[in-house]
């Protein structure tokens, strides 16, 4: 049984006009074990595509092609992917290194699709390059290499997988006379070990040394004749075969179930993608950089909004008993100045009856909650306050003449909901009763926010306690005026800038009905166990259609809303950005397919399936998206950082929260965004043709 075998063969080209072209016209013709053939004849000839054929990489044909006794033409898409790994070696005129990969590993680089372990690899390639003389250029790379030198390597590679063929495509083409010997000796001596060698040539000195001469015209043999002069070397034929790595064709009727093969690894994938990246480093780093941009604008984003949010939510709890609920009536108004959050600047009262149902609805809740603290009705505290300038007004006279009245901006009527935290100067007395030494009457008690005191003239606020000031106020057009002690002063947080006056709401109350009008509560104000309770029950005035919290949680609630709103525009913007990205990724992995055509061929032709190049190139685009996700993880920390001094110098605090799975996020929509990017270049040099591939230039 002959080594390769043809039997009227015929090879078709389809041209653009739709007619054929018969590149190969009924070539019959066997050849051995330890044959050294030329395969000679003019340009266009057939030579070429005859080699293709035999080779594996074109089986668009008809007849028959045998190798070992099997057809060709019987083997699937993946056995022939084994065929030419393992079968067949490749020589080719120009070559055909990988450039950015060293000389081991162009060597290797069918037993890494092979995934042989790496000891191996090293010690089967140092044997291979001794062979050829390039023991010593393992770690150089085809550029730092003469013509010689590369068609050595390419011979190496050929031989790695110790293939029973081998096809020489013009191997000593590009080569001057002293390396053409060098080259054609090796090729003698790869022939007399036992293999079969056809070589592709139109040289008269590379056909005197073959042992078989095969001339075609016209994709037909019109000669085939024995060089009688060839004399065979005797060579110690090394019998040690790797069972791993060497591939026996068989039928269907062999007995024995063969190895599973193996095939490229995802680690050895990553390595060829890594070196692949580090070859156009620039390149690479300027499309991470590109991507990153848009991740360190949705990172900054996120940290703003988790920061302003965190700042707003921290400040108002602060500035507000923690074991206090205030509890007050939603607007029905959609006006934005009565309605929603704004609903503390007009009174909004309570009826007796709701009252007794808000209470109600708060036990209801709690009850569907393990905390065993109820609202109870006596132990519950009224509030009213309002947005003086609509139905209500009130001053501070506290000279002898007009010039000494300060307007009042805001009227509230239960300081207790201030914790000792907040108070600037005096107490939290909620006695409001005092006993004017001069006159000997009781006079009520009152306490101011910082501003009053500051333009009553007292630079100390504690100057300002114990002082007795007339208050003015208009309820309903009922007008109180009433001297009071001044016995606190309070930081009111967001309204440290207005003119807040706060007086007991029994005592107010009572004055009220003295003029024979009556006041109603707006706000509830219980207070509870613990923190805990206090922030279930703020939580649930957050959610509640009928009621809300105390004007800090309704601000806190409302730069939430606002912040929640804000960042979903930006995120839709990173998102646009984000898909740019995925576009351009898309694009430079579309061009690197093109520029790397010829690399593409040189794999399939070794070996390499469709599955190992997406691999290849999926992988590639993955690495590219980590690669961006660090980067912008590692600039939004550099930027956060400068922010955060920035902002701590000026505002005194720095309104960023990072949180690590702000990063995860950006890492993994980079890592996808890549990879989706990636299918469609992978899936287009999978399927490229290795003839026209190796053609490409």
């Amino acid at each position: 049984m002959k080594e390769l075998e043809l039997k009227n063969v015929y090879k078709d080209y389809k041209l653009e006009n739709k007619t054929k072209f018969r590149a190969l016209n009924d070539i019959s013709v066997s050849f051995d074990k330890g044959e050294l053939v030329s395969i000679i004849g003019e340009s266009g000839c057939g030579k070429s595509t005859l080699m293709n054929l035999i080779g594996g990489l074109d089986s668009d044909y008809t007849g028959e092609i045998k190798i070992g006794g099997i057809d060709l033409k019987s083997f699937k898409e993946k056995e022939l992917d084994d065929y030419r790994k393992k079968k067949i070696g490749f020589v080719f005129q120009s070559f055909n290194l990988i450039p950015h990969l060293s000389i081991l590993d162009n060597v290797t680089i069918a037993l890494t699709l092979s995934d042989v372990k790496e000891s191996e690899k090293l010690e089967r390639a140092k044997e291979i390059l001794k062979k050829v003389g390039l023991e010593n250029q393992l770690k150089k790379k085809p550029t730092q290499l003469s013509g010689g030198q590369k068609q050595r390597v390419a011979i190496a590679r050929a031989l790695i997988n110790n293939p029973d063929i081998i096809l020489a495509d013009e191997p000593t083409g590009a080569l001057d006379s002293a390396t053409t010997l060098q080259i054609l000796d090796i090729m003698k001596k790869i022939a007399d070990d036992g293999k079969l060698v056809v070589m592709v040539t139109h040289s008269e000195k590379v056909a005197k040394i073959s042992s078989r001469i095969v001339e075609l015209s016209d994709g037909r043999i019109i000669n085939d004749k024995i060089n009688k002069k060839y004399e065979k070397d005797v060579i110690e034929q090394n019998t040690e075969i790797n069972k791993e790595n060497h591939v026996e064709l068989t039928n269907n009727n062999k007995k024995e179930k063969p190895k599973k093969e193996k095939h490229l690894s995802l680690f050895s994938a990553m390595r060829l993608s890594l070196h692949n990246m580090w070859a156009s480093k620039t390149k690479n780093f300027l499309m991470a950089l590109g991507v990153s941009i848009s991740l360190i604008s949705m990172i900054l984003m996120l940290a703003f909004g988790s920061g302003l949010t965190n700042y707003i939510s921290s400040t108002a709890e602060s500035y507000s008993n923690p074991y206090i609920v205030t509890v007050s009536k939603k607007s029905n108004s959609d006006d934005p100045m009565t309605g929603g959050f704004m609903n503390f600047l007009t009174p909004n009262p309570f009826t007796d009856e709701e009252i007794d149902q808000a209470i109600l609805d708060l036990n209801n809740y709690l009850g569907t909650t393990d905390n065993q603290f109820r609202v109870d009705k006596n132990e519950v505290d009224y509030g009213f306050s309002a947005l003086t300038g609509f139905t209500q007004s009130a001053s501070v006279i506290y000279g002898d003449t007009e010039k000494d009245k300060t307007g009042i901006f805001y009227l509230y009527t239960t300081p207790s909901y201030y914790g000792e935290e907040q108070l600037l100067a005096g107490n939290l007395s909620t006695d409001n009763t005092y006993t004017d030494t001069e006159t000997g009457k009781t006079i009520g008690e009152v306490m101011f926010s910082s501003k009053i005191v500051y333009d009553m003239g007292y630079s100390d606020m504690e100057e300002a306690i114990g002082k007795v000031v007339t208050v003015s106020v208009n309820y309903n057009k009922i007008e109180i005026t009433q001297k009071m002690k001044i016995t606190g002063i309070v930081n009111v947080n967001s309204f440290d800038q207005m003119l807040v006056m706060y007086i007991d709401y029994n005592y107010l109350s009572s004055l009220v009905e003295e003029k024979g009008g009556e006041i109603s509560p707006s706000s509830l104000f219980i207070t509870t166990d613990s923190q805990e309770t206090t922030d279930l029950l703020n939580a649930y005035l957050t959610t509640s259609d009928k009621y809300t919290g105390s004007i800090e949680n309704q601000m806190a609630n409302m730069f939430t809303e606002m912040m929640s709103t804000f960042s979903i525009a930006l995120a839709i913007i990173a998102g646009i950005s984000l898909f740019v990205a995925m576009i351009m990724i898309l694009v430079v992995l579309y061009m690197s397919v093109s520029e790397r055509t010829k690399e593409i061929g040189v794999l399939k032709s070794i070996g390499a399936r469709k599955r190992d190049i997406k691999k290849i190139f999926t992988t590639e685009s993955f690495l590219i998206g980590l690669l961006s996700g660090i980067v912008g993880i590692v600039f939004s920390l550099i930027i956060g950082g400068i922010f955060t001094i920035l902002f701590n110098a000026l505002l005194g605090f720095a309104p960023l929260t990072f949180n690590w799975y702000y990063f995860a996020i950006a890492l993994g929509l980079s890592i996808l965004i890549s990879v989706l990017a990636g299918l469609y270049p992978a899936s287009k040099a999978a399927k490229l043709d290795p003839v026209e591939s190796l053609r490409h230039e």
